[in-house]
Formats: structure tokens, C-alpha cells, sequence
């Protein structure tokens, strides 16, 4: 399967050949901080293949304290990006780069003790298509 990925500027753009054998949504305090949500939604493949497609030498890589937590980005808007990890053993791919659809289903929350603390019970609280008219 070939995925495609860019991001939000679409300055850069990038593909992955094969297949995610993991998806996973990540609450830990680092992952909360780089994007600035409830989870990072990531894709984890030890077989496929990233090739960017334009923009490569312009994708920014932050290693926090060079202790594994690993993220690239767009320097221009800030998205997310893949990165190797583990030596080259391991792609990472923020699901929410990926214009294409993926078949894989999330596996599991991992980190939840350090979910942040309004983050309970959210399939309960009302959903709209748009953004509300009183904000």
C-alpha cells in the first residue's frame, strides 16, 4: 500500500510504502505538548518505506534532550511530519499527515496516566459538524 502524506502549507510532501503495524494514541506529557491536544495519533511501521516527494531538506527535527522523543515538522506551518527512529528500525508517522485513509484502527491510549486532567469521558460531550455560532 502506498500512503501520502504533507503538510498543512503543503510545501512538503512525502509517501509511505507498506504497511502501519501499529496505531497507537499516545497521552504522555510530551506528546500532549507537541501538538497541543488531548494525544498525539501515531503510525508505527518497521517495514515500510518513507520517501519524501518534495521539501525534504527543509523538514525540522526536534529529539527532546536526545531521550527518544522524536518529531519532525514543517518549519513554514508547524505540521507534524515522519521521522526514523531506533537506528532507522522504526517509522513514525503522525496519522494527521497522511492524506490518505488508513485501514488500521487505533490499538489502544498508551500513557494515560499522564493524560491531562479535562481529558475524561469526551465521547459524552456534544459534537458539531462546524464550529458554533456562540463561541
Amino acid at each position: 500500500m502506498i500512503y501520502k502524506g504533507s503538510c498543512l502549507c503543503g510545501k512538503i510532501r512525502f509517501e509511505v510504502d507498506g504497511e502501519f503495524e501499529n496505531f497507537f494514541l499516545c497521552h504522555c506529557e510530551r506528546c500532549r505538548k507537541d501538538t497541543g491536544s488531548a494525544h498525539a495519533a501515531n503510525l508505527f511501521s518497521s517495514t515500510a518505506r518513507l520517501t519524501w516527494l518534495s521539501g525534504k531538506d527543509d523538514v525540522q527535527t526536534f529529539d527532546f534532550k536526545s531521550e527518544g522523543h522524536i518529531k519532525s515538522f514543517c518549519p513554514v506551518c508547524g505540521s507534524a511530519l515522519p521521522n526514523i527512529q531506533m537506528n532507522g528500525a522504526l517509522l513514525v508517522v503522525p496519522a494527521g499527515s497522511l492524506d490518505s485513509d488508513v485501514d488500521i484502527k487505533p490499538q489502544g491510549h498508551i500513557y494515560c496516566r499522564n493524560k491531562a486532567n479535562w481529558d475524561n469521558a469526551l465521547s459524552e460531550i456534544p459534537r458539531f459538524d462546524e464550529l458554533p455560532e456562540k463561541i
